[in-house]
């Protein structure tokens, strides 16, 4: 996942122009085998006036969600700032409560029913690709459930969405 969603995300960001920070909650370095990222931050030292948007990977992370994450997301939903977020991380915007009257990607309903997990009800399930719905813009399908799926990985549609969506805005 640093490797295959991370790596990839930040590469594309900055082919399109963008300075990329990684934020992690404790700062500590992140190792997959012999793959080693090291955050440039914290997130409660991220400033969200600082940055056009923001992407969260899914990295495999199922539905765990950490609460200081919901509460940054929230104050980006607040502050009008793009957003993005694969597999996993959906479940932080929905916690977030910020996919309420949005349309949203997320793993296929017959295999991980979305409906299942109440901070999905007020939004509308629309597929496993990537849908962008005003500032937001969800993925269903990270690396990791492509190859667990058979279905096609969207880590680039999502980024190249998550820029779209910030150009649009400074324009």
């Amino acid at each position: 996942m640093l490797t295959n969603e991370v790596g990839i995300m930040s590469e594309i960001l900055k082919l399109g122009g963008f300075e990329v920070k990684v934020a992690t909650i404790s700062g500590e370095v992140l190792n997959a085998g012999s793959i080693t990222l090291t955050p440039d931050l914290k997130l409660s030292e991220a400033n969200i006036d600082d940055y056009a948007g923001f992407i969260l990977p899914c990295m495999a992370s199922g539905d765990s969600v950490n609460l200081e994450t919901v509460a940054f997301i929230k104050k980006v939903a607040d502050k009008n700032k793009p957003v993005a977020a694969q597999t996993g991380s959906v479940f932080t915007l929905a916690k977030a409560g910020i996919l309420n009257g949005k349309k949203y990607a997320f793993v296929e309903e017959e295999n991980w029913n979305a409906k299942m997990y109440p901070e999905f009800n007020g939004g509308i399930f629309n597929g496993t690709g990537v849908i962008q719905d005003g500032n937001v813009v969800t993925s269903g399908t990270c690396p990791w459930m492509a190859r667990m799926a058979n279905h096609q990985d969207g880590t680039t549609k999502l980024t190249l969405a998550l820029i779209n969506v910030i150009n649009a805005k400074t324009k």
